[in-house]
């Protein structure tokens, strides 16, 4: 038999350890390299030319720009990821309220069912203002409606 049939056979287990450690290691590395560069550009305190340096200088000498930006700037970078992460959240927070027609109508209905179990309007006038509050134009929605008659 010859020596390419047994060629698994002959990498060690230990040289599959190290293969697959240094496999890991340089996806971590490219990891590490993208959010570097995300954040160059997400970080608003640097000005253009501060974000061209940067990046030439990561791009350039990818393993000693990466460092010294670690190094340099790396105390802030989870800030930037929190405080972008924080905005994108309210950012579809508010896509959400306009789109399910706004949370202003939902709290107006709970204050105005809160003065109806009070007894403070009744319940024809708080239908009427039910219907005001959601747009419809019914028989019951003319007239004004006495949401804040609290006496």
């Amino acid at each position: 038999m010859s020596t390419q049939m047994y060629l698994a056979y002959d990498y060690p287990l230990l040289s599959m350890f190290w293969t697959m450690l240094w496999f890991f290691v340089w996806i971590m590395w490219f990891i590490l390299l993208f959010r570097v560069v995300l954040d160059i550009f997400r970080d608003d305190e640097l000005g253009g030319w501060g974000k061209a340096g940067w990046l030439v200088f990561v791009i350039v000498l990818p393993f000693l720009g990466v460092f010294v930006y670690l190094i340099a700037r790396g105390r802030n970078m989870g800030g930037r990821e929190v405080a972008h992460a924080r905005a994108q959240q309210e950012a579809f927070d508010r896509y959400v309220r306009d789109t399910a027609g706004g949370g202003g109508s939902v709290d107006e209905l709970a204050r105005l069912s809160e003065l109806r179990n009070r007894g403070d309007i009744s319940e024809e006038e708080f239908r009427r203002a039910k219907d005001l509050v959601l747009g419809n134009t019914g028989p019951s929605a003319g007239g004004g409606a006495a949401a804040g008659t609290g006496t």
